[in-house]
């Protein structure tokens, strides 16, 4: 399909590289005569509410979402956009009884909000988790699927492609730090919604807008592809128990203990920016399923009745190119390949700074405490380039994935439950003990490792691994992430009532005595306070899932 891509697509492919690389060099650049680490690796405190908004959702979403996500909708319609609903939330929860502390606290990263809240053990092991995770989740998995899609539409070549986008996206991230990250960030996430916009307008008219959709799935028979909450009898592997038990494990570990995210809100000029910004968020976090989601199960119609001549789909992977091929005109292409780089490079250079950031806080300082800032942020630039170096080096091992986005869930389904365990009781739960934070963090780790690892033996080979029991390796990824929460809960209570917290622990008292004290805090006047706000979204989104359910 190359030689659909006109001059103009050069132009605008060309324009957005070098404008984003250039707008990202001089956002860093401007803060140059601040050369401490607190402006390299937070901005020097200098982030709105907007910024931190769209930063967040470009954080979130990359290619992985937008060839997934389309996939899903062709697939199985509606139902993987609880991944999206679900999280406003959980932002919610980041804005009301998270922010508070980690912007009171005065951390850099998360594993230092848990050591002060825990002990030094708690930090050096999330440290350890997190890193891992960024590299693996917003490197390495965006990296496997955005090379796919960029290929097939354009015919670039694999290594081509990866290692020019990793190229220009560690060059404005080593220069400009998370001030880089942020600005180029809110660019990002205009110009992907805009370009998913434009495909679900161009899928809308072609499918006859929401009554032809409709139409389409009725003669099929596959109303039901309009729901977002099925019972088990229909989708035995995503029920709509398993959603509400198991997604807030998931969902509290990635929007509230996640250092690539959570980086963007410790970034803010105040706590009320930093409140209000992961609420933006939540707000924007409706769009997803309509302009990722949906369109993929408009396309589905669309061949199901045959509408577009000589266009098949042999592997729903290729959904989202097949759709930018069959619906796009020429002239287009570039748009949207201005689109798929902004979601991959905008998830490359959020996990690197992240990255960095915790490798030179909570790992490099530990051992050399006496690091000057200068040094610091010397170290921070060489761990952005080492974190890309080993993303790239994953991909061909992740490209044998046949779903890349249940791939993911499926990982952090059995990574997330002692993380989200130790943050929530940490913060809710006054007698918390460290002695217990940390038992559970390696028990549950540990328990999560094991799990997944007797499920993937039994995948690969059920005949040789038929001992394993049916529980480890039917029981759906959602509602395991509920019963290995539920473990690590009464690991932490336990070994808490045998190890009580000491009077030496805790001196900030970062918890909250009584969970409304969170809502005490005033906020800006009228309509904007954060807590009318906080329950505009959560109406908001109730209502969608009474419409769709």
């Amino acid at each position: 399909m190359t030689d659909r891509i006109g001059a103009l697509d050069l132009v605008v492919i060309v324009a957005y590289l070098v404008g984003i690389v250039g707008i990202g060099c001089y956002a860093g650049l401007r803060r140059r005569r601040e050369s401490g680490s607190n402006s390299y690796f937070l901005a020097a405190h200098s982030l709105r509410w907007p910024s931190i908004g769209l930063a967040l959702f470009a954080t979130n979403i990359s290619c992985v979402h937008l060839v997934s996500l389309a996939q899903a909708g062709y697939d199985q319609g509606l139902l993987m956009g609880n991944f999206e609903w679900m999280a406003g939330f959980t932002l919610v929860l980041l804005s009301l009884f998270f922010v508070p502390f980690y912007i009171r606290s005065g951390v850099a990263t998360l594993p230092d909000f848990l050591e002060r809240r825990y002990c030094r053990q708690c930090r050096d092991w999330l440290a350890v988790v997190s890193i891992v995770a960024a590299v693996i989740f917003h490197i390495a998995f965006p990296l496997a699927t955005g090379w796919l899609v960029l290929h097939g539409i354009f015919g670039i070549d694999k290594w081509v492609c990866i290692l020019t986008l990793c190229s220009l996206t560690a060059l404005y991230t080593v220069v400009g730090g998370l001030a880089a990250v942020v600005v180029t960030e809110t660019v990002q996430a205009m110009v992907l919604i805009a370009g998913a916009c434009l495909i679900t307008g161009f899928a809308y008219v072609k499918v006859g807008g929401w009554d032809g959709m409709v139409r389409g799935l009725a003669a099929n028979n596959e109303l039901l592809k309009l729901s977002m909450l099925r019972p088990a009898s229909v989708e035995p592997d995503f029920p709509w128990y398993a959603i509400f038990l198991g997604y807030p494990v998931l969902g509290i570990w990635y929007w509230c203990a996640d250092q690539t995210i959570v980086q963007r809100v410790l970034g803010a000029r105040d706590e009320q920016h930093a409140r209000m910004g992961p609420l933006f968020c939540a707000a924007i976090k409706v769009l997803p399923v309509f302009i990722f989601v949906l369109p993929g199960l408009m396309f589905h119609v669309l061949v199901s009745q045959k509408a577009l001549p000589g266009v098949a789909v042999e592997n729903s992977k290729e959904v989202y190119g097949v759709m930018i091929r069959s619906l796009l005109p020429t002239g287009l292409f570039g748009v949207m390949a201005a689109a798929l780089m902004a979601a991959l490079m905008g998830n490359l250079a959020s996990a690197a700074n992240s990255i960095s950031t915790l490798f030179s806080y909570d790992l490099w300082k530990r051992f050399q405490p006496a690091t000057p800032d200068a040094t610091l942020v010397r170290i921070g630039r060489l761990a952005t380039g080492v974190s890309f170096v080993l993303g790239i080096a994953l991909v061909p091992l992740l490209d044998r994935y046949e779903s890349i986005f249940a791939g993911i869930n499926d990982i952090i389904a059995h990574l997330a439950p002692p993380i989200t365990c130790v943050f929530l009781l940490g913060i809710f739960w006054p007698a918390a003990s460290a002695t217990g934070a940390r038992w559970t963090m390696w028990i549950g780790s540990a328990l999560g490792t094991a799990v997944f690892a007797l499920k993937t033996l039994h995948k690969w080979d059920a005949t040789a691994f038929g001992w394993i029991p049916p529980f480890l390796h039917a029981t759906p990824f959602m509602l395991m992430a509920f019963y290995l929460f539920l473990a690590c809960v009464a690991v932490q209570v336990v070994i808490t009532g045998l190890h009580p917290k000491t009077a030496a622990e805790d001196p900030q008292k970062l918890f909250w005595v009584h969970p409304f004290d969170a809502l005490r805090t005033p906020g800006w006047p009228g309509l904007a306070d954060y807590r009318v706000i906080a329950a505009v979204v959560c109406a908001l989104m109730l209502g969608l899932y009474i419409v769709f359910r």
